[in-house]
């Protein structure tokens, strides 16, 4: 997987890069934003810091969004839960805060490269005039195309699989984070509350009160 780490402290970085590269990953780095909203469209993946060199990661992470859907991960010493939500609005796909953890950081892009991976031939699910596509992983709402963010688009795919189906929160927070704690539901909550409004079809994901979510023809 090419990676680009978006890193203005050079002993991270080259940190991040021995463990990235002996685990066969190819990373670039970049040490400022200007230079990561350049870089991006050579990476599968970015890993992000929040403090920049010319300015707020934020801000590098917004203005990604607004061009690309390229996974982004965030790798920050920030591990206040304000920073951690922002970051999941603005659509960070994960969140790890430092020091991190090296074993937990590649399961994490595994766990990424393993779910947008075409798995076979087309897979697909319509909900009135919402089209998901889970081979390719294209959403189309009433023919146009909605721009997801990997999990924002693992959730939805965890849902569309089971149509009409009263899923778990725990169902869910297995399959797409591979962690049930505390932490990640409130992650799943944010990305449920992006994914909804991207979508813009208010009755499609139902609230299960007290137990999860189901997806129907809203």
């Amino acid at each position: 997987m090419k990676i680009l780490v978006v890193e203005d402290d050079d002993s991270v970085a080259a940190a991040l890069r021995a463990v990235l590269e002996r685990h066969g990953h190819s990373v670039t780095r970049a040490s400022r934003g200007d230079d990561a909203l350049r870089r991006h469209r050579d990476a599968d993946t970015v890993l992000l810091d929040l403090g920049l060199a010319d300015g707020d990661g934020f801000d590098v992470l917004q203005a990604l969004r607004q061009i690309s859907t390229v996974p982004v991960v965030i790798v920050s010493a920030r591990g206040d839960e304000r920073s951690v939500v922002r970051g999941l609005h603005l659509g960070a796909d994960d969140f790890l805060v430092k020091p991190i953890r090296m074993s937990e950081l590649l399961a994490r892009l595994e766990v990424v490269t393993r779910r947008r991976r075409p798995t076979g031939p087309a897979e697909g699910a319509r909900f009135g005039d919402v089209e998901v596509d889970l081979s390719t992983r294209r959403v189309e709402v009433d023919g146009a195309a909605v721009a997801l963010t990997t999990k924002e688009f693992d959730v939805l795919a965890v849902l569309a699989r089971r149509p009409g189906e009263a899923v778990s929160k725990q169902l869910l927070l297995d399959e797409v984070w591979g962690d049930t704690s505390q932490s990640t539901a409130r992650s799943l909550d944010v990305h449920l509350t992006q994914l909804r409004s991207k979508l813009g079809r208010p009755g499609l994901i139902e609230t299960i009160r007290g137990y999860g979510y189901r997806i129907g023809a809203g």
